[in-house]
């Protein structure tokens, strides 16, 4: 069945960047693709949720070109700072962009994948993607989506029947490959490339697409400024949705800090079982350069690092000011994310940025000192009030929340009549993929998926 004519609009809107851009490249050709998961939640919102699954395999398997997008995949160049270190060798070294389309807003979107092969910027990959990181990378979108984070959505994921060799786990181990549907895969990395390269005519062009075509703005006086200044506010508000999620991404390098603030590309990320500044994800981040406090700062340095690559077509001081603004677009989606996450709002129906933060401060500190779950917290707490076993160690958090309301109903869902609240701690994530690996068992994969969306709906019910 083809793509459903309602809701399919095919797009190619990148190939007006130009070759200097990307690298055309083929997948890989795989010996299997038995599918293991279709997000069809989010085929509905690009019109390809009527495909079957022989067409879908053929499609996020083979990469036969969806009609009317791109005819061949396209790997993107870019640099970036990884761990604070500038890399001029890296690009899409294991995916590739394979399509465009439009979803149900009109927002231009990108189909990309990741373990479909090598490409020019491999290096000394392989191109693959291990089972198990494709697994983790399933829950960890699918648990972002629920607590209201940005996020790329894992769109398809299939084994591919490669046995793969690696350093950092059982080896050999099962190979598949995921596409992914984000809102565009330029990052800042991809303008390091064109300051690096002194290139102003592609930086130029660079920034008439992100505005047109990401942003879906005119430009104004000074474009270049607009730009970094919505960047700026779409990564501050990544920053505090992480916090407030509990979520830990692990890289934060610039070539993975998507330009529109929609988190992508997980790795060793960890959901933090307590509110502790210093827990990392990655066992390589020695220093915690990118530890569970440290975000906030790591991100602001990151688009410090887009604001110095447009130096090459603007004057600092307009520049300047954009990125200064990082701190306050902070504590704006500070304010928002903790009000979605406790099912709370003023009484007046306005957004109170001071008292909303305060709360946030609240319960960082609280739950610092207390050493108390996250997720038990804002379990527990949801609607605003904090159940009588909560003591006076609680007492600044009750005082924070006093102006504020529940929402409508906010315990209604039968979410909040469950014993313990759904989760996503690393326990649980080793758990799911040693039921896969040892016994081909993915009932508890898929039961895990079905009751984070439920909780998604339990906290989307009050609106966001």
């Amino acid at each position: 069945m083809p793509p459903s004519p309602q809701a399919y609009r095919p797009e190619n809107a990148i190939l007006t960047l130009g070759d200097a851009f990307y690298d055309r490249v083929r997948a890989a050709g795989f010996p299997e693709t038995r599918l293991r998961f279709r997000n069809d939640r989010a085929a509905a919102e690009v019109g390809l949720e009527t495909l079957s699954d022989d067409e879908w395999r053929a499609h996020f398997g083979r990469f036969a070109p969806l009609p009317g997008s791109l005819p061949e995949p396209l790997a993107l160049r870019y640099h970036g700072h990884q761990f604070r270190v500038y890399n001029p060798e890296i690009g899409d070294g294991r995916g590739f962009t394979f399509a465009q389309l439009r979803d149900r807003t009109g927002r231009l979107m990108d189909l990309g994948t990741k373990g479909s092969g090598r490409t020019p910027w491999s290096r000394f990959g392989d191109g693959r993607l291990t089972l198990k990181g494709g697994v983790r990378e399933v829950l960890a979108t699918e648990m972002l989506e629920a607590l209201g984070v940005e996020t790329s959505r894992s769109f398809s994921l299939i084994e591919t029947g490669e046995a793969l060799e690696r350093g950092d786990e059982p080896s050999p181990t099962r190979s598949a490959v995921l596409a992914r549907l984000s809102h565009g895969h330029i990052r800042i990395g991809t303008f390091q490339r064109l300051a690096y390269l002194r290139d102003e005519e592609n930086m130029q062009r660079l920034v008439e697409y992100c505005l047109a075509e990401l942003f879906q703005v005119a430009p104004d006086a000074d474009p270049v400024a607009q730009l970094l200044g919505l960047v700026v506010e779409r990564t501050a508000r990544l920053a505090a949705s992480y916090m407030i999620a509990g979520f830990v991404h692990g890289v934060l390098n610039s070539d993975n800090i998507n330009v529109t603030g929609e988190s992508f590309d997980y790795g060793p990320w960890r959901f933090a079982p307590t509110w502790n500044a210093g827990f990392t994800a990655a066992y390589f981040d020695h220093n915690g350069l990118y530890a569970f406090g440290s975000q906030p700062e790591a991100i602001h340095w990151d688009a410090a690092q887009l604001a110095v690559s447009l130096r090459v077509l603007s004057e600092a001081e307009p520049l300047i000011a954009q990125l200064d603004m990082f701190g306050e677009h902070y504590r704006l989606a500070i304010a928002r994310q903790i009000q979605f996450r406790l099912g709370i709002r003023h009484p007046s129906g306005e957004l109170e940025p001071e008292l909303a933060g305060a709360i946030a401060e609240a319960v960082g500190r609280t739950l610092a000192a207390t050493e108390a779950s996250i997720d038990r917290f804002f379990f527990d707490a949801y609607g605003g009030v904090l159940p009588p076993s909560y003591g006076p160690e609680w007492d600044e958090v009750r005082r924070a929340l006093a102006p504020f309301e529940s929402l409508p109903d906010a315990r209604s869902h039968p979410y909040f009549t469950d014993a313990e609240p759904c989760s996503m701690l690393i326990d649980e994530v080793e758990a799911i993929w040693a039921a896969i690996d040892r016994d081909d068992d993915w009932a508890p994969f898929h039961a895990k998926i079905a009751a984070i969306r439920r909780m998604g709906e339990a906290l989307q019910a009050g609106g966001k």
